[in-house]
């Protein structure tokens, strides 16, 4: 049942099961358990456990597809002929799409959650339980209201701030609320965050790392502050995070780790996470981490019956990966890859030659784990245990570099380059001398009208830190928002993203081997309003203010 915006803003009950009580329904009657606001925070235990749920079942909605349609095939990583998300593709999504309405309310449940949990500690806890326990509840619950909004304002735009949802139960009509006050309301919540949740130092793979820390703030509001071009703001705040040693990289800081492990089950919540979605793997369909389900080439991989192969690497991301990058095999598949960790009982699995599930002769493996019995007997259909990345420690290095460059074309700064080379080591890259953000260069092999490699073009966007970020995040739905920001995070226009859109190779390919492409996924009528997607019709005809011009904030 679709949610509108007066459901999901009485969405304040903070147990688990009020994420599947958001029918309108549940808001009309009274509650059949004894557990009430009043009673229920009463021990240490209760306020730890109140903030759970915003670490994974609010958050499905816009895992299921909705959130990676959007972040890897728009961001031209990924491409499909599913037709529930085709349009992602060619940025034709309008205001009924299924997935769309998913994503909005999949985020603003986040956001009433962690209101409730705001709202309600600080009145509703007896003075006998540690007020340390109290501020690091507060401290999770802004810091992932943060992270809602960060989502929210990078799709969507202007989207209305709401800091207690009750206020509005009665009269839900809202307005949106600029960019700029949407951004500095995510800096206070994650300063909040910074400031009230308890420090940490992880050690291993263990449950003990799986809540966010004030590192985990930290970090977030280094990436924020990038987004915001407030370079001295980011560089101070990832080397807070990197001086502190709370996380460590796979294969640098951890030896015997590398790449691929960050991606396996058996080690959730490592040393490399700074934020994660935790799911369970064994509570059935909404519990469980559903993008396995969705994009594994076929049930032989997954052992559960799904394995849809809905979406698969377009060639313009495999053109990114060099021969010899340790990333590329983690991050993707061609025939005749084998993987141990897939169908262990059978002596692992290899790409069958004929896998070509979207026409690109390539399969995603990123969080692509298995079957149960290769996951500790975890696992099921939809719904597989391994987390969800909201934020790596690699990505606090090339925050850093790309900060340090505070906007520059090229670089040798020796931080900026240790940074960077740091990620391409690991990856086994050779060092860079020099960091070149030229952006579009005169292309020397265009050949006009040619479909190949390399010569469609007359110029290329040169920028070796949006590669290394591509490279290294590739199908962890980030990829898109990294383009969306190179012509600013307030702007309307966007002449560069659109460019490289345009020339990206998302089309199809023949069964040739190699295979010869048919150059016939370029996209040449996208315009900079396709790159905002659409509040969805059904939250507009609830509440006709969201179409009004975006408003400031009032801020207490």
């Amino acid at each position: 049942m679709k949610i509108n915006i007066k459901a999901f803003l009485s969405l304040t009950v903070l147990l688990a099961a009020s994420f599947s009580a958001c029918k309108k329904e549940y808001f009309n009657r009274p509650p059949k358990s004894q557990i009430t606001l009043d009673n229920y925070y009463q021990t240490a235990e209760q306020v730890r456990t109140s903030t759970t749920i915003l670490y994974s079942a609010p958050w499905f909605g816009y895992c299921t597809k909705g959130g990676w349609a959007i972040t890897e095939i728009s961001g031209g990583n990924g491409r499909t002929w599913s037709p529930d998300i085709i349009n992602f593709q060619d940025f034709s999504v309008t205001g009924t799409n299924f997935e769309i309405s998913s994503v909005w309310n999949s985020l603003f449940i986040e956001v009433a959650q962690a209101n409730g949990i705001i709202n309600n500690l600080p009145t509703k806890v007896p003075s006998s339980v540690d007020q340390a326990v109290v501020k690091n509840a507060l401290g999770e619950a802004h810091l992932w209201r943060a992270l809602a909004y960060f989502h929210l304002v990078r799709i969507f735009g202007p989207v209305p701030i709401i800091e207690n949802s009750l206020d509005y139960v009665d009269n839900y009509q809202v307005n949106r609320h600029v960019v700029t006050d949407v951004y500095k309301f995510i800096v206070n919540d994650l300063k909040y965050a910074e400031a009230n949740c308890s420090p940490a130092v992880r050690t291993g793979s263990s449950p003990s790392n799986a809540r966010v820390s004030s590192g985990s703030a930290s970090a977030l509001l280094a990436k924020v502050y990038l987004y915001m071009q407030d370079y001295p703001n980011a560089r101070t705040q990832a080397e807070k995070v990197i001086a502190s040693k709370e996380f460590k990289l796979y294969g640098i800081d951890v030896p015997g780790k590398t790449f691929s492990d960050l991606f396996l089950t058996a080690n959730n919540n490592n040393e490399e996470s700074i934020v994660a979605l935790q799911w369970t793997g064994s509570g059935g369909y909404g519990r469980g981490n559903p993008f396995q389900g969705a994009v594994a080439l076929n049930g032989i991989i997954t052992g559960t019956g799904d394995g849809y192969g809905q979406m698969a690497p377009t060639f313009d991301l495999m053109d990114k990966f060099d021969a010899t990058d340790l990333r590329r095999k983690p991050t993707y598949m061609i025939p005749g890859d084998k993987y141990n960790e897939i169908n262990q009982a059978s002596g692992g699995y290899t790409v069958p030659s004929d896998a070509n599930s979207q026409g690109t002769h390539a399969q995603v493996k990123k969080y692509i784990v298995g079957t149960p019995a290769d996951n500790g007997g975890v696992g099921g259909a939809q719904s597989s245990a391994n987390n969800t990345y909201m934020m790596r420690y690699a990505d606090v290095y090339l925050i850093l570099a790309e900060a340090v460059m505070a906007g520059a074309k090229t670089s040798t700064d020796p931080v900026a380059l240790n940074a960077i080379n740091t990620i391409r080591r690991r990856a086994g890259l050779s060092n860079l001398t020099v960091i070149d953000r030229s952006g579009f260069v005169p292309n020397p092999d265009y050949t006009p009208g040619s479909n190949e490699k390399g010569k469609r073009w007359p110029t290329n966007y040169k920028d070796d830190l949006l590669d290394e970020r591509r490279r290294e995040f590739a199908f962890e739905n980030d990829y898109f928002f990294d383009l969306m920001r190179l012509d600013g995070f307030n702007k309307t226009e966007h002449p560069i993203a659109l460019q490289i859109i345009k020339q990206q190779d998302k089309g199809t390919s023949d069964n040739s081997n190699p295979p010869q492409r048919y150059g016939n996924g370029y996209l040449t009528n996208v315009t900079s309003a396709n790159l905002l997607f659409p509040i969805p019709a059904t939250e507009i005809v609830a509440d006709p203010k969201l179409k009004d011009p975006p408003v400031a904030y009032p801020f207490k």
